[in-house]
């Protein structure tokens, strides 16, 4: 029943259910549905874990040992469905390309993965299933857009990404790279992305060998995703408009992509110390006549302002400060509190 459900939704997560489904069997062989309790799949889970499973593998056998109970129940064959607990996962990874990393990856990969690479970067669109899959009816230089059909997309919404000056000049480049192609060999090339006017289905060993040679040697294709994500969130790109960019259709997900990197930490404390200064700056300043001391009051106590001179101070205070009343400025040195009552 789960593989006919995969196969009637056209899942494209079937083979690896069809692993997941292989340990499920290999455990639980011919155990009747009314016998499969919540100890024995934590049993399941403990032999799994021993095996030196992942937690994320794991969740997803036990995702489908939970579809498959639901199937059943839906179809009348299952009275009960017993409790499946899933296990947390802490190995979402984290990977980013920094600008520098990139232009070193770029370089060391072969001519034609260098596109794919360059709109990848721009747009986090996912290499395998997004980018090397477009055709030329797919881009529209005159308008302005580059286009995922409904139904393409791993959410079977369609998707637009904006032609940037950047995006447009790789896709203008590899344009007339695939025109002189065509006219040499005298053949239409309908894929935006080939080897040779071939559609490109592997590029696994190519890109371990420019990362190897960029130093870079942990870094995945994956890594675009979070990158675009990265920098849409670094150029103030608001939030809704970045996940349809993307393709992230929940916040939630999208927020599992936008990581606070160190850099982006030293802005926001950078951020932050811009507006401790401001607000040090608007504190009612006091300048005592014995001392001379230069300090600014404020509900938590005294704050020295170091660099300013008391003459500075108080010709800042003459032109800035208002009296009470509203009609006159107040003598340095002295409080001046007017009342009506």
């Amino acid at each position: 029943m789960l593989r006919n459900d995969y196969r009637a939704n056209q899942r494209r997560s079937l083979g690896r259910v069809e692993a997941g489904l292989g340990h499920l069997t290999d455990h639980f062989g011919d155990t009747r549905a009314c016998d499969l309790t919540t100890d024995r799949v934590t049993a399941y889970v403990a032999v799994r874990q021993t095996a030196k499973a992942a937690n994320a593998t794991i969740n997803r056998e036990l995702a489908a040992l939970k579809r498959m109970f639901r199937l059943g129940e839906i179809a009348g064959k299952v009275a009960h469905r017993p409790y499946v607990p899933m296990l947390r996962e802490d190995n979402a990874r984290k990977g980013f390309f920094e600008a520098a990393e990139f232009r070193a990856v770029l370089a060391a990969l072969p001519e034609a993965l260098r596109p794919v690479a360059e709109v990848a970067y721009v747009t986090g669109w996912r290499i395998r299933s997004e980018l090397l899959t477009r055709q030329w009816t797919h881009v529209d230089f005159e308008a302005g857009w580059l286009r995922l059909e409904p139904g393409e997309t791993k959410n079977r919404e369609g998707r637009m990404f904006p032609m940037t000056p950047t995006l447009r000049a790789v896709l203008e480049r590899q344009r007339r790279r695939t025109r002189e192609l065509e006219r040499a060999t005298g053949q239409v090339i309908p894929w935006v992305f080939h080897r040779d006017g071939r559609p490109i289905r592997y590029f696994r060993r190519s890109w371990l060998t420019a990362c190897a040679a960029a130093q870079v040697p942990q870094r995945i294709p994956h890594d675009f995703r979070r990158t675009a994500v990265r920098n849409l969130e670094r150029a103030g790109v608001p939030r809704s408009a970045a996940m349809k960019m993307v393709g992230h259709k929940t916040e939630a997900i999208y927020r599992r992509y936008a990581i606070a990197d160190e850099t982006l930490l030293r802005e926001g404390a950078a951020k932050l110390e811009a507006l401790l200064q401001a607000q040090r700056g608007a504190f009612r300043v006091v300048v005592p006549l014995r001392t001379g001391k230069v300090s600014a009051k404020s509900a938590g106590g005294d704050m020295p302002l170091e660099g300013v001179s008391v003459a500075e101070l108080t010709e800042k205070m003459m032109s800035e400060m208002v009296g009470r009343d509203g009609i006159e400025p107040p003598t340095p040195g002295f409080s001046v509190l007017c009342s009506t009552n």
